[in-house]
């Protein structure tokens, strides 16, 4: 072992990620657990003074029983909410990016319904495409299934407003119920590439810094990899969420190749057509 304290440190956390994960495997979640421990006391605490002061006169709409006990032990320790991460960052980066452009329609390939669709949702209609079913009755919510390493579906350069946010990193690794198919990453890069119009842009996210796989969860890619997959259409911006969840504006994709687990947010555009 090294006798760095830094290092010692470095390689503690990583055994402690390994034993997490690890429990996950097994249906169990060691930072729940600890809350629940932490929060019984207080609960019980809690229901003794709401149990004395229910009984008090005009305090009778809501009395406690026992049999409709819902103990959540850990809420008391969290904060308001979360306002970092990458799917809040990407969401929000790519869902103002949209507003301001405002086109007549959208598709978007895999990202999160109950995110960034239901964002632009609140301003536009929205096209979804996935491998899995979707039974929604949502207003302005069109489900076309698909699979999105090939979007056979649409026609080439027929989109204008397209994205596809935290889903590429999946495709092929049988997760969702695709086929298993190592190439299958980049034949979704290709197919977005392919139905994007001439002068559409296209919103794109998935995992970065150090290349490698993490079977069957997700890639994380090297931003080079990014670029050249995309080679045929510009990259307007980029930005990213490094390894604390914060956002990071006005990088060069290259900045985040250092990253261990950051998102890289890319935001292309096809040329328009040149006029005749």
């Amino acid at each position: 072992m090294s006798d760095c304290p830094e290092e010692t440190g470095r390689g503690r956390r990583r055994q402690a990620g390994r034993l997490v994960r690890a429990c996950g495997l097994v249906g169990v979640d060691p930072a729940a657990m600890l809350h629940a421990a932490r929060g019984a006391p207080r609960f019980v605490r809690d229901w003794r003074a709401y149990s004395r002061l229910s009984r008090c006169p005009g305090e009778t709409r809501f009395p406690l029983a026992p049999r409709l006990c819902y103990p959540v032990l850990g809420d008391w320790y969290a904060q308001a909410g979360t306002a970092s991460g990458h799917y809040f960052h990407q969401d929000l980066w790519a869902a103002r990016k949209i507003h301001d452009r405002r086109p007549t329609g959208h598709v978007d390939v895999g990202s999160a319904i109950g995110g960034f669709v239901a964002h632009l949702l609140s301003f536009m209609p929205v096209t979804v495409v996935d491998v899995r079913p979707l039974e929604s009755y949502v207003d302005g919510l069109t489900f076309v299934r698909d699979d999105g390493s090939t979007l056979e579906k649409f026609d080439d350069r027929s989109v204008g407003s397209l994205s596809s946010l935290h889903a590429v990193e999946h495709f092929g690794l049988g997760r969702y119920g695709d086929p298993v198919d190592p190439s299958a990453c980049f034949r979704g890069m290709e197919a977005l590439m392919r139905v994007l119009s001439p002068g559409g842009h296209l919103y794109f996210s998935v995992p970065v810094g150090r290349e490698r796989l993490h079977f069957n969860a997700h890639r994380v890619f090297a931003p080079d990899t990014i670029l050249a997959a995309f080679s045929e259409i510009e990259l307007l911006s980029f930005a990213a969420v490094d390894d604390a969840g914060v956002f990071r504006e006005g990088l060069e994709p290259r900045d985040a190749g250092h990253l261990h687990f950051g998102c890289g947010l890319f935001e292309f555009q096809r040329r328009p057509a040149a006029a005749r």
